[in-house]
Formats: C-alpha cells, sequence, structure tokens
C-alpha cells in the first residue's frame, strides 16, 4: 500500500512529546542498551521491534487490567495494547533518530462484526525511499508478525470484502481519537468496550 505522509518534514516524525516521550531517562537507557548491539539502524529497528513485541505482553492476551499510553510507562509496566505498543516501538526509534510514524488499520472480526481500529508503526530507515509499516502488537498462536522492510509481516491483512481498511496517512502524533479512548479508559475491560471502529 502507499503510504502518506502527513507532514513534509521528516523532523515532524522525530519530536518528542507527551505521548512518544523519548527524552525520557528510561526510553534513553533502553534505547542506549538496545543500541550498543546494533551496529547500524537497520539491526537497531530490528532489535528495538523484537524488543517491544516480545517482552512488553499485549494486555488483552496476558489479561492485565491496567490502561498505559505514554511510551515511557509502557516501557516501565511491560504492558499495552496495540496503540501503547507502537507509541512505545516508536519512541525507542525516535530515541536512536530513525523517523517514525503512527499509522492505523481498521479491523474486524472474522464475519466482518465488531470493527475496531489496530495501532501500527512505520518507520523510514536512511537511505531508504519508502516507509515500512510494522506491527508490535505481540504474536500468539495464529498471529505471526515479523520486523520486515520487504513484504509486510504484520498481525493482520486488511480484507476488503469485510469492510477493513489500511490507513494510509502517516500521523506524527496518535490520532486524537484513539489518544482519547486511551486517556479515558479506568482498565483495559472499559477501553475495551470504547475503542475507536474507525478514523
Amino acid at each position: 500500500m502507499r503510504l502518506i505522509q502527513q507532514y513534509p518534514e521528516l523532523s515532524a516524525y522525530l519530536v518528542s512529546d507527551e505521548v512518544v516521550d523519548h527524552e525520557h531517562p528510561l526510553v534513553r537507557a533502553i534505547a542506549a542498551k538496545l543500541a550498543a548491539d546494533a551496529p547500524d539502524a537497520y539491526s537497531y529497528a530490528k532489535v528495538a521491534y523484537e524488543f517491544v513485541r516480545d517482552t512488553v505482553p499485549h494486555s488483552q492476551d496476558s489479561g492485565d487490567l491496567r490502561v498505559t499510553w505514554r511510551a515511557s510507562d509502557v516501557l516501565e509496566r511491560r504492558t499495552g495494547i496495540c496503540y501503547a505498543k507502537s507509541h512505545a516501538y516508536a519512541a525507542l526509534l525516535r530515541a536512536e533518530g530513525i523517523p517514525a510514524a503512527l499509522c492505523y488499520q481498521r479491523l474486524a472480526d472474522d464475519d466482518g462484526a465488531n470493527p475496531a481500529v489496530h495501532g501500527l508503526v512505520a518507520l523510514k530507515l536512511p537511505d531508504e525511499r519508502e516507509w515500512v509499516r510494522q506491527d508490535v502488537r505481540g504474536n500468539k498462536p495464529g498471529l505471526d508478525a515479523r520486523f520486515s522492510l520487504g513484504e509486510e509481516r504484520l498481525a493482520w491483512k486488511a480484507r476488503p470484502e469485510f469492510s477493513e481498511v489500511d490507513y494510509p496517512v502517516l500521523y506524527d502524533v496518535p490520532h486524537p481519537v484513539v489518544l482519547a479512548a486511551l486517556k479515558a479508559a479506568p482498565d483495559r475491560p472499559h477501553l475495551w468496550r470504547t475503542l475507536p471502529t474507525e478514523l
């Protein structure tokens, strides 16, 4: 799919803010530790991807009731749903100077019911012309997302026949409806009932 940059300058996708807070000491410490074993931007992006995918359990899978949304909180508490884990991965990428955008899919159950917005990250490595989407949701039986710069290896492919959508816009900050849902939820069961159904 063709991704659409929302801002003309790559610098917008390197900013530290309230959500993607890559200037936080914990984010910086984790990024430095991961970078020590990564000789280039590609290896760092891959090891940071695997770190978030594999060491921060998806709260629905683990049964954790806490809701996180700030990257540093996700990394400290080691829990979050797809949006939160995407914020953490974007922060780790930006901490090492790799432009990272937030992007989304609209997915549904196998029968097309219960649509919900799913969070992803798109990154742009040096000397690469294209942005590439990555899914750090976390694997489980039936899901096998992997870091890839070639063919996308996301948890799910959008199925147009079920009104599923790959939203093409690259956001420098979380979409407002996504962030509002995260901030308003006192716990994950509440969040599950109030997930955005579209952007």
